[in-house]
């Protein structure tokens, strides 16, 4: 059974001269493709294929112990999953024409430009990893198999928006591009973060840097580092997240507040793979994943003049939308059993249970903070907490009015049938028929609970029931 790297893939040359060998492995690493396999026997190749996995394969064609003609058809038949690049010095259009027809990826004549070679290897990177991406989505979707644990352990839900998401993390993992995660405060875009450096099983560490507040110098400074003596009080060596993020991942946070200068050199690391330390004149390279985060428009913040577009294309090659909790309120209950016994066991309190009403109540309420919002409001509760095993609804509704957030609930049906008066009557409905509007959306969106419906309109349970009472009457 072939062993799968996530880290990136080998590119495997073979060709029967070593200064060749040596001259491509060189000039690959130079430009930041650093793992490479070279073989001089032809023979060694389909043997190194069953147990080992390559991004592509380079081929000589005139070797003495086998040919490249002869390799082609069988690494096209049983590995055709893999780019094969064929190089050779016969100057033949029915040669080339053959291998073409046979299946190979790309045809240089010896001797290769560099700029031709080096970019012919890139291309054909990038089409392996899209069909790794490719076979893992596959896998998933054809499948049909949950995937939240795991790597997705952190992450409390049972929707299925959520679910559809950590196939998605799951067909990207192994590519190198960069990834833009986006959704409202709260949601939890770096527990996705981490998830997705998890997921592709890359042996560096995930560094975390939040970008928000940085200017320019000090973007550059934690980013890069930089070398004695470059700036007034530089007395030593500064290792930059970048070079700690060496073989891993860069998690960027807040990258829509970064200032414009700071995207011009987030721009230049995605698309030369190297960087400046602050005082050094020679570049060095990167192989971080580069993972960003916003809860920002990122499409608002370039047709304001400041995000920069073409640093949007480059973050958003995968991009991850995570819904706000109010578009999953099914996962409400879950969360609320979740971060109970995180509570409970943090403060050491016994095992408590949230009354029946209280999904319900939070069901109406929009969550502006989102995940972290609940999990504030449930350890503030807990830590309340003084008798019994019911925890207290009083906290949540407190939380609720001091935060100055309306619990308005969603107004579409009750929009939707002042609408239909003013199409049909031309008029809007009175007073009294807007005031039952209003009632019955609210009880609508509680499921009957006359009490947290009576919250929701800002009214106590006998005002309520006074006004249901008083409506009845009148449509008797």
């Amino acid at each position: 059974m072939k062993t799968s790297s996530a880290n990136k893939l080998p590119v495997v040359l073979v060709d029967d001269e070593e200064e060749v060998l040596f001259g491509s492995s060189v000039l690959l690493k130079t430009f930041g493709i650093s793992s490479v396999v070279t073989m001089s026997d032809g023979n060694e190749l389909l043997p190194y294929l069953e147990y080992n996995e390559c991004s592509v394969i380079v081929l000589d064609l005139l070797m003495p112990q086998i040919s490249g003609l002869q390799l082609l058809p069988e690494i096209i038949q049983h590995h055709p999953e893999i780019p094969v690049v064929v190089m050779t010095a016969a100057q033949n259009v029915e040669t080339a024409v053959t291998c073409m027809k046979e299946g190979a990826f790309d045809y240089l004549v010896k001797p290769v430009e560099e700029s031709r070679f080096v970019s012919s290897i890139s291309r054909a990177i990038e089409v392996r990893s899209l069909r790794r991406q490719v076979s893992n989505l596959r896998s998933c979707l054809l499948g049909n198999r949950k995937v939240n644990g795991g790597i997705f352990s952190e992450i409390v839900t049972n929707h299925d928006k959520m679910e559809a998401i950590f196939q998605y993390v799951l067909a990207l993992a192994n590519s190198d591009e960069p990834v833009l995660i986006t959704g409202e405060t709260g949601v939890g875009k770096g527990l996705f973060g981490k998830a997705i450096h998890k997921a592709s099983g890359r042996k560096g560490e995930l560094v975390t840097v939040n970008v928000a507040g940085l200017d320019d110098n000090m973007f550059s400074d934690s980013l890069f580092g930089h070398q004695r003596g470059a700036f007034s009080g530089a007395d030593g060596l500064r290792e930059g997240f970048v070079s700690k993020a060496e073989n891993g991942s860069l998690f960027l946070d807040e990258i829509g507040d970064l200032t414009k200068s700071s995207q011009v050199k987030l721009l230049r690391l995605l698309q030369e793979k190297n960087y400046y330390p602050l005082g050094s004149d020679l570049p060095r390279l990167s192989n971080a994943r580069i993972i960003t985060a916003t809860n920002q428009d990122l499409q608002k913040l370039i047709s304001e003049d400041r995000f920069r577009q073409d640093l949007y294309f480059r973050l958003s090659g995968h991009w991850v939308e995570i819904p706000p909790l109010r578009d999953r309120v099914e996962d409400i209950p879950l969360l609320v059993g979740y971060f109970l016994d995180e509570a409970c066991k943090s403060m050491n309190k016994p095992e408590l249970e949230p009354p029946p009403e209280l999904i319900t109540l939070l069901s109406t309420y929009t969550f502006p903070g989102n995940i972290r919002e609940m999990r504030s409001m449930i350890f503030d509760a807990v830590a309340r907490h003084r008798s019994g095993t019911i925890i207290s609804m009083k906290s949540f509704k407190k939380a609720m009015r001091t935060n100055s957030i309306a619990i308005d609930g969603d107004p579409s049906h009750v929009k939707a049938q002042i609408h239909s008066s003013l199409r049909t009557t031309g008029r809007f409905p009175t007073l009294k028929q807007a005031e039952n509007l209003v009632i019955q959306e609210a009880l609508r969106q509680t499921g009957g609970n006359q009490g947290i419906a009576a919250m929701l309109l800002g009214v106590s349970r006998p005002a309520l029931n006074r006004r249901l009472m008083r409506l009845k009457s009148e449509t008797v």
